[in-house]
């Protein structure tokens, strides 16, 4: 990024070069705006319009600018090390566009990697402009490697469905200690100002990803949502809290918003709480997480920007999305933090074709299919809430013991049981006891898993019949038959 006389942003010439080789920087692009500046990012944004989504992260202009010194014959090759997030989501988008004027010829698609001491997966991938006869992915040679350099069915092709539209959103982005305490909370609730402001409009339940998948402490978090300064005011105290708290760290900010609307969250996400408000709970799933995970949630809580967020509360939408169908669909067309997948609504969840287009489906009385779906999900929460949550002692005296197994009854340790169970039990391998309880933290006993894992069973081939499709069916055959039904809804 360079700029002329006038102060007009410039995109510099690089130099003519056989090959390019490189490790561009990485900045995250949820982050660039917060690190560069509104002035950089807005310029970034204005010259590569129409080149490279707006929020994908930095190293994608390195790509895109090798991928045009290649177009323009100035180039023959060239390789680039990125995160491994590149091959999803909006940053995706540059491997097409490498794959529309040349192709990849030779990548890794998920490598190890050190950084500042730090452990790390990256991509590497060099590419050309078509010529290169032979292909090369994880070191053995393929027929064609894909945008999300994968050599099978290429889920790429996919198309956003408009029939998704308006379900998937984000959390509010803080950009500041909103989050409170219960007990501070409480003392907020309690304050006083007119009748027409009580601050319980004001103040929320807290949710954020770890809240999900592990056991915290209850948070509660100050929101205005959109609303003025000088509306915000009228609610005294959690107002004072804010200005002592967020309005010294927000003068500081790189983003004007930010600072402007120093009382507001960063992104107070108001689509979303206007959709989730319309009914009594939600869908929730962490962004990033070992795991694809998904819980019901009380429509009075605000999760942040850690959380997505599916304003549905039916049993039958959530079993769909607890369905390794769906998980399939979502770690391939996802990303990944280090060895996190990474849910991306835009490309997993908008192009994900439901049995029956979100809005569509009958009802449970309607058809046996969608009430099976159901069935099976609530037996999955409910299942799950009585192992997370077990009845206490019958006395009123402090049980170290059980104080312990509750601590470690998280859906983190659960899932790794059912996955080392899939993974040796299931696949005809020793059961090795000792390995279970440290994968679980003795949180739980494989009689457990074993329950567990019938019920996701069930759950899957309900889906499955909703879809017609056959039972024994690979993850490669459900994403290809997947694929073929994204193309067949989007293209009408």
């Amino acid at each position: 990024l360079a700029y002329d006389d006038d102060g007009n942003p410039t995109e510099p010439e690089w130099p003519e070069a056989d090959i390019i080789i490189g490790n561009p920087p990485f900045i995250g692009g949820n982050k660039i705006r917060q690190e560069l500046g509104d002035k950089t990012v807005d310029s970034l944004f204005k010259l590569y319009d129409g080149r490279i989504p707006a929020f994908a992260d930095l190293v994608c202009y390195w790509f895109e600018k090798a991928r045009a010194q290649i177009e323009r014959g100035v180039t023959q090759r060239a390789g680039l090390i990125a995160t491994n997030s590149i091959r999803g989501g909006a940053n995706r988008e540059v491997l097409k566009r490498i794959k529309e004027t040349g192709d990849i010829f030779m990548a890794w698609s998920d490598n190890p990697w050190t950084l500042n001491g730090a452990a790390v997966r990256v991509s590497i991938v060099g590419f050309d402009n078509g010529s290169a006869q032979l292909k090369y992915l994880d070191n053995g040679q393929v027929v064609e490697i894909n945008a999300d350099l994968t050599s099978s069915a290429d889920i790429t092709q996919a198309l956003q469905l408009a029939e998704n539209a308006k379900i998937c959103f984000i959390g509010t982005k803080k950009a500041g200690p909103f989050d409170v305490d219960e007990h501070f909370a409480s003392k907020l609730i309690k304050a006083s100002n007119s009748s027409d402001y009580k601050n319980s409009n004001v103040i929320f339940p807290w949710l954020n990803g770890q809240s999900i998948v592990r056991r915290m402490e209850p948070k509660w978090v100050i929101y205005f949502g959109d609303l003025s300064q000088e509306e915000a005011a009228c609610y005294k105290e959690p107002f004072a809290y804010v200005k002592n708290m967020i309005l010294p760290i927000r003068e500081k900010n790189n983003e004007e918003r930010a600072r402007r609307l120093w009382w507001q969250h960063r992104r107070p996400a108001t689509e979303m709480r206007e959709e989730t408000s319309k009914l009594t709970r939600f869908i929730a799933t962490p962004r990033v997480s070992k795991f694809r995970l998904y819980a019901w949630v009380p429509s009075n809580t605000l999760p942040d920007d850690g959380i997505y967020v599916f304003a549905r509360e039916d049993d039958y939408f959530f079993g769909v999305l607890h369905s390794r169908l769906h998980e399939v669909w979502a770690l391939r067309m996802g990303t990944s933090l280090e060895d996190r997948p990474r849910y991306t609504p835009t490309t997993t969840f908008e192009t994900f074709p439901f049995p029956w287009p979100p809005g569509h489906e009958p009802s449970e009385t309607e058809d046996v299919r969608v009430a099976e779906i159901a069935h099976w999900a609530r037996e999955l929460h409910q299942w799950r809430e009585a192992w997370l949550n077990p009845p206490p002692p019958a006395s009123n005296v402090i049980d170290v013991a059980y104080e312990k197994m509750v601590k470690n009854r998280t859906l983190t340790n659960l899932y790794n049981g059912l996955v080392y169970y899939r993974e040796t039990v299931k696949a005809g391998k020793l059961f090795d006891r000792a390995a279970f309880d440290k994968e679980t933290r003795k949180s739980v006993s494989r009689a457990a898993i074993e329950e567990l894992d019938d019920i996701h069973t069930a759950l899957d081939v309900a889906v499955l019949d909703a879809y017609g499709w056959p039972h024994t069916l690979s993850d490669e055959q459900i994403l290809e038959r997947l694929l073929a039904l994204n193309l067949a809804r989007a293209r009408g």
